[in-house]
């Protein structure tokens, strides 16, 4: 294509797109796609945001603006580890595109074992509707400060999301899906075997709680 040509297309082609109608509606609620579905199970959000308010002194600050409870852990171990609060996962980190692993595998499957310090909690009613449906492993309260984004990066399993309490700047990422995650006692199953972030672009706090689905043979290995 000539340079004229292509100076004309491209011409064109902007007005097209100046004269599409944008959007600032949608972006504030939840819009399903590959890696991002909503489940039919709901909880109390009411409830929910309850006990956060009950339990939040809980919360350990990891820094960074990250946050987090264990709602799950490993038989006999009544202390976090740092191994605990990591886990392996993939990332790209320079203009090389090549993917390198970070920290140590995790054994999903061994967090089998509610924390007791929550046994009388609306979170064990939780904890209790989620494994008559699915595997869990570890099950944490996430809290992520404003103006905060994770690292690109994925993970060796999927994951399952219940916002507590969010903000219409609060975006969930997979691959090239994006939509925000209403706190409304919703249930949202995220596909983090793909490339993920989740960043909270608002003036509040976003909290989640998010459970790993340690499916057999559905996890990703090196």
């Amino acid at each position: 294509m000539s340079r004229v040509a292509s100076t004309q297309a491209d011409a064109k082609q902007m007005q097209t797109w100046l004269n599409h109608k944008f959007d600032t509606e949608s972006v504030a609620s939840f819009k399903a796609g590959p890696g991002i579905q909503k489940l039919q199970l709901k909880f109390d959000i009411d409830k929910l945001r309850q006990c956060y308010r009950d339990m939040q002194g809980q919360l350990e600050d990891l820094g960074s603006g990250f946050h987090v409870m264990a709602l799950t852990r490993r038989p006999g171990v009544e202390h976090p580890t740092p191994e605990d609060n990591c886990g392996r996962f993939w990332t790209r980190v320079d203009d090389s595109y090549a993917e390198v692993p970070r920290d140590i595998m995790v054994d999903e499957s061994a967090y089998s074992e509610f924390n007791p310090l929550f046994a009388d909690t609306y979170l064990a009613e939780v904890y209790e509707q989620l494994i008559a449906r699915f595997p869990i492993g570890r099950m944490r309260v996430l809290g992520k400060d404003p103006y905060n984004c994770n690292s690109w990066h994925r993970d060796p399993e999927p994951r399952l999301h219940i916002p507590i309490i969010s903000n219409p700047g609060s975006l969930f990422v997979v691959n090239h899906h994006c939509t925000h995650l209403p706190a409304d006692g919703s249930v949202y199953f995220t596909d983090t075997r793909g490339y993920h972030t989740a960043l909270n672009g608002g003036e509040e706090s976003r909290v989640h709680i998010v459970a790993a689905l340690p499916y057999a043979g559905q996890q990703v290995s090196d």
